[in-house]
């Protein structure tokens, strides 16, 4: 039996539920996915209160970041084959134990990388190489990257650590030693704020990655930040009528996703997972989503395909 998160109003998340799927095959330039991981993204909340810019017709499925197995190929494909171990993101689909998609929305699993990161990279990855590519911060440069705990911060803090940046990430307390292990100087999003980034960085700021909203982006021009060396993707379009960038995963270039996969594979950055939950307690994760605080990334994990697939 298949079974995919579904819902059928829009609203809270009490309005997801488990339910049983059509059975799929795949047809000709598709391919089937048996899904072991769903990482769950702020987008999909927007989703499921019909706030976001996509409007889906009801009843809807859920989630865009997967990992899995490939399970069956259509006439045509030849990108990938039965058993090859693939990631990448299909909307309003991946919280499921299968979806169909195209091989051009895949992306093979490096070795080194494990099915639970792969499955809650997508959006979040290329979301961080986007913004840091258009705040393009360079040695010897202070940059502050906000919420540098979470799934898109974590990523943007790091590869910025990695063009030879400082890097301030702000955080809840509980996340500080976390961030400190990376390289980040720590600081509390909370008041006071802009008060000890002036004691951390005396000399300014050059560049900001931000992941929270409009006041944030006015924070940081106060501050002395330039338009053009700060990157929102969380503050709308109001951003970018005050010359901020607003790049996302949209602006993300072709090889991002499997550069970044590399990445991880090698050690060189990471991606922690903060919580896991069944595919059966989505209503749960969501909550989890939605209460904030996270240390990277939650999942859906699908365990009965996982153990079919012999991965655990």
């Amino acid at each position: 039996m298949s079974r995919r998160v579904v819902f059928h109003e829009f609203g809270g998340v009490e309005n997801l539920g488990l339910e049983q799927a059509p059975e799929l095959a795949a047809g000709p330039g598709q391919v089937l996915v048996r899904v072991v991981y769903a990482g769950l993204n702020p987008s999909d909340l927007r989703i499921v209160a019909g706030t976001f810019f996509i409007v889906p017709d009801l009843p809807s499925g859920c989630g865009n970041d997967f990992s899995g197995v490939v399970a069956g190929v259509g006439a045509g494909v030849e990108e990938v084959v039965v058993g090859d171990l693939v990631f990448g993101g299909r909307r309003l689909a991946a919280a499921a134990d299968y979806l169909l998609a195209s091989p051009r929305d895949l992306h093979l699993v490096p070795a080194g990388l494990g099915l639970d990161v792969a499955g809650g990279l997508q959006i979040a990855g290329t979301t961080a190489v986007a913004g840091v590519r258009a705040i393009d911060p360079s040695e010897d440069e202070t940059v502050f990257v906000s919420g540098a705990a979470g799934g898109v911060g974590v990523l943007a803090a790091q590869l910025s650590r990695a063009c030879g940046a400082r890097v301030i990430g702000s955080a809840s307390p509980a996340n500080f030693d976390f961030l400190r292990a990376l390289g980040v100087i720590p600081v509390d999003y909370e008041a006071g704020m802009w008060d000890r980034l002036r004691e951390l960085a005396p000399a300014g700021i050059s560049a900001a990655y931000s992941t929270r909203g409009i006041d944030e982006v006015n924070g940081l021009l106060n501050f002395g930040v330039s338009a053009s060396r700060i990157n929102a993707v969380a503050a709308g379009s109001t951003a970018g009528e005050l010359g901020v960038h607003t790049d996302g995963s949209a602006a993300a270039l072709p090889d991002d996703l499997d550069r970044l996969a590399r990445a991880l594979a090698a050690g060189d950055i990471m991606l922690p997972i903060d919580s896991v939950y069944s595919l059966d307690a989505a209503q749960a994760a969501y909550r989890r989503l939605a209460a904030g605080h996270l240390r990277g990334k939650i999942l859906l994990s699908t365990a009965d395909v996982r153990n079919a697939a012999g991965l655990m």
